[in-house]
């Protein structure tokens, strides 16, 4: 056994990567407290500023994802990650890794590739049903590839994948309060049916779209209640439109929820991206769930994973394009039906992976162990 195993972690971006990444991290530290752990993130991003308040040491390139749109950004675009790559190369001479964990994002390339070309051994973990291109290059030369859906030999060696789940926030079970409590926090009432609508960290135009053209809607509701987390992004926005047109009383904004926990137990139903950090929290969970692809993410990979609850009967779905329309009244009827939410619950509760971190940090624990 290595004495004191030293282990990077990279990726980020946003918090579908940040999270799981950190539970690796700190399932590796609960299993050998005195593992040495590096990130490795992309400056500017969400984790500069999550990985330390969860008590990390982050160190960050200046890599950016390509602009597919503006293809004459992209020589600048070039130019980072080529300052990436001799960066990363840095790093790790410094730290001396036994492995190095990808988790996705875009500091995950550079760092990766550099470290298997530096001879140091890998993990990737690829969160979604369909690969991205660059989980799909790193893993030529990956020795372990974790995985959280079936079929992912169409994109990687099947000798070297291990079906482990996706890793979530291991508070959401931990911290959890009661349901009565959790509607209270949020200033609602017990006993209503309540909706939480998220649209991840950053939000989700589509989203937030949805809920403001059917304000009325909303405020005719006796019956149920909801929580919506706006984003960032639309929150000045949305708050000058709701002083406007009045915010109902049956509704609790906030531009970021920072207790998951509470706002999961008050919620009888969630609506979502379909990004797969999120979605293996609904699974851990057991949530009825409806999930809105994002249409902007590579090879469409949220459909993918929408469509993967989907035919299982654990999730409905509903296309970004109709959501504006249908979104709303679908969630107003589920929520309100308490048999389909039970099936929505059974089924989506079946692909939950509780030990997912734990799983993966084994992983990287015995490829750092192989350096003794």
């Amino acid at each position: 056994m290595n004495n004191t195993p030293r282990v990077i972690v990279s990726g980020g971006g946003t918090g579908g990567h940040i999270f799981p990444a950190i539970s690796i991290a700190n399932a590796i530290r609960a299993k050998r407290p005195e593992a040495e752990i590096l990130f490795v993130g992309a400056l500017g991003r969400m984790e500069m500023q999550r990985v330390p308040q969860a008590g990390y040491e982050i160190k960050g390139l200046p890599v950016e994802g390509f602009d597919r749109k503006r293809m004459w950004r992209n020589a600048a675009v070039l130019w980072k990650l080529w300052k990436s790559r001799r960066m990363a190369r840095a790093i790790i001479r410094d730290f001396k890794p036994d492995v190095a964990i990808g988790v996705g994002g875009y500091a995950s390339g550079p760092t990766l590739d550099e470290a298997t070309r530096m001879g140091v051994r890998t993990l990737i973990q690829e969160q979604n049903s369909y690969a991205g291109v660059t989980n799909k290059i790193l893993a030529k030369r990956a020795d372990k590839i974790c995985v959280a859906y079936d079929g992912m030999e169409r994109f990687f060696p099947q000798e070297r994948i291990i079906f482990t789940g996706n890793p979530v926030r291991q508070n959401l079970l931990e911290a959890a309060p009661e349901k009565a409590d959790a509607v209270r926090a949020f200033g609602l009432i017990p006993g209503k049916r309540t909706v939480l609508i998220v649209g991840g960290s950053l939000g989700a135009r589509t989203v937030n779209e949805s809920v403001l053209g059917n304000l009325p809607l909303v405020r005719q509701q006796t019956k149920v209640q909801f929580i919506w987390q706006t984003g960032k992004y639309y929150s000045e926005e949305i708050r000058a439109e709701l002083d406007r047109r009045g915010k109902p009383d049956n509704l609790f904004t906030a531009d970021f929820i920072s207790d998951m926990a509470a706002a999961y137990a008050a919620a009888d139903l969630v609506i979502s991206r379909a990004g797969a950090g999120s979605i293996s929290e609904f699974c851990l969970l057991g949530k009825p769930t409806i999930l809105i692809p994002s249409p902007n993410v590579a090879e469409d990979h949220q459909t993918k994973n929408a469509l993967a609850l989907v035919q299982k009967d654990a999730a409905l779905y509903v296309r970004d394009d109709e959501a504006r329309e249908l979104l709303l009244p679908l969630a107003i009827n589920t929520v309100q039906d308490v048999e389909r939410l039970a099936i929505l619950s059974e089924n989506i509760l079946l692909l939950a992976k509780p030990d997912a971190a734990s799983d993966i940090a084994d992983e990287a624990l015995k490829l750092a162990d192989l350096n003794d």
